[in-house]
């Protein structure tokens, strides 16, 4: 598959997914969940999901848990509404990006008030 098609389903599969997140009636998958990125092989026959979450790197494996028991059910909902010739199998692995960007934002705030100060 060429690589700017992979690239395209790659974004389509991540848009739909965080649709279909937040249908899910599963408790553990609460809270300011997030796709961070979607990797689909070359072949389009498996993809990684790398989901995170606001409250931290538990609540996304906490979450992660929850997404794979329903992976049969979030597959089949992907591959109806993206009209994939081949549906690729899902997996999910919980991120810690946000909670790492929050971070160095944070930092960053407490440096540059510092430098206001000085001009």
């Amino acid at each position: 598959m060429a690589g700017y098609r992979v690239d395209r389903v790659s974004e389509d599969i991540k848009r739909e997914i965080a649709a279909i997140m937040r249908e899910l009636k599963d408790p553990r998958i609460q809270g300011m969940l997030t796709v961070v990125n979607v990797d689909v092989s070359s072949d389009a026959s498996f993809a990684k999901v790398y989901v995170s979450a606001m409250e931290g790197i538990e609540t996304a494996k906490l979450a992660v848990k929850g997404l794979t028991s329903a992976t049969g059910y979030i597959r089949r909902e992907v591959g109806k509404r993206l009209h994939l010739r081949k549906t690729p199998e899902l997996k999910f692995i919980a991120d810690d990006s946000i909670e790492r960007g929050m971070e160095i934002a944070k930092k960053l705030g407490d440096i540059l008030p510092d430098e206001k100060d000085e001009l």
